[in-house]
């Protein structure tokens, strides 16, 4: 079995990255995101970087880190309504942007994944999102063409591996990391604890080692995106 187990994320990214590179990456919100891939890439200092991901995470953290070091060329989302600096930078004309509707995205990563190049849906049909693409009718619907995204690196982030690569997530953290780790050329997976050979049982991995080159143990800030309390006195009462 080759090694895919490196010491850190700086380590498991060494000779991945270059300047215009295409990276998908994990994550929903804050939740389940690949922040120490990400400050690796950072301190990389590789630029012209085109990021496939749900959302554009927040000023000062996660995927934010990136378009405050201007690293970033172009954005494949759904939704970026968190991050002033991303709304400062395509207001200004100097981020390009690609709106997917959420399931599309997903489905966008898997069908790279699976090896299929492209894939009709209904979703976006009539809106903005279907400028410029192939319209076809089946059944008396219209639908859109899609086209799979296969990058040239991926980045997730998981719960527990085991030496060969075998990826489990826990609860919501599971969202895009399943489909964003197969759609990579290369997939780098950040884990909170990796166990011995035989510590994940074989009907719990989301991910098999097969999509997974390299992975290592982070230490993770896990922030709240939005937090939300209420006031004493209306506790109180």
């Amino acid at each position: 079995m080759a090694n895919k187990i490196f010491h850190s994320a700086a380590d498991a990214l060494e000779g991945l990255l270059f300047d215009g590179m295409t990276i998908v990456a994990g994550g929903f919100g804050l939740c389940g995101i690949p922040e120490n891939c990400i400050a690796a890439i950072r301190d990389s200092g590789v630029r012209g970087l085109t990021i496939v991901s749900n959302n554009a995470g927040v000023d000062g953290f996660g995927l934010g880190l990136l378009l405050e070091s201007r690293q970033v060329a172009k954005m494949i989302s759904s939704y970026v309504g968190e991050n002033r600096e991303f709304e400062r930078q395509y207001l200004a004309g100097e981020l390009e942007l690609e709106f997917c509707p959420q399931g599309t995205l997903a489905e966008r990563m898997r069908a790279g994944g699976a090896g299929i190049p492209g894939f009709y849906t209904r979703t976006g049909v009539g809106t903005v999102v279907a400028e410029g693409k192939e319209h076809r009718e089946f059944d008396g619907k219209t639908y859109i063409l899609e086209r799979g995204i296969v990058a040239d690196l991926a980045i997730v982030k998981a719960w527990r591996a085991d030496p060969f690569g075998n990826l489990v997530y826990r609860k919501t953290a599971r969202n895009f990391n399943p489909m964003a780790a197969t759609a990579g050329r290369v997939t780098v997976a950040e884990v909170e604890e990796i166990v011995p050979e035989g510590g994940l049982d074989p009907d719990c991995i989301h991910t098999p080692s097969v999509f997974v080159k390299r992975l290592f143990a982070g230490t993770f800030e896990k922030r709240i995106e939005q937090r939300t309390v209420r006031r004493r006195e209306a506790a109180a009462a």
